[in-house]
């Protein structure tokens, strides 16, 4: 019986399945809710919550994942890692 050969390129995290990227589940909970979900995903995430349309940076960044709210503190769009 021939030895399964693993591919060294495969991380841990991707031999577990794919990495969660964005919650479109939390889309119009509170900003709350939604952090709590988003934890819960991916603990090591940094989340910040902004008011929606506010100017935010184009740097990329691998654990941050930005939640826009309304005015009622709604998510109103879907957040997602970056």
């Amino acid at each position: 019986m021939a030895e399964e050969q693993k591919n060294p390129e495969i991380t841990i995290h991707e031999e577990a399945g794919p990495k969660k990227t964005s919650w479109p589940e939390v889309f119009r909970l509170t900003a709350d809710e939604a952090v709590k979900k988003i934890k819960e995903d991916m603990p090591t995430a940094h989340t910040v919550v902004l008011p929606y349309g506010r100017p935010v940076t184009c740097d990329y960044r691998n654990y941050r994942v930005r939640i826009f709210v309304n005015s009622t503190g709604k998510v109103a769009s879907i957040p997602h890692i970056g």
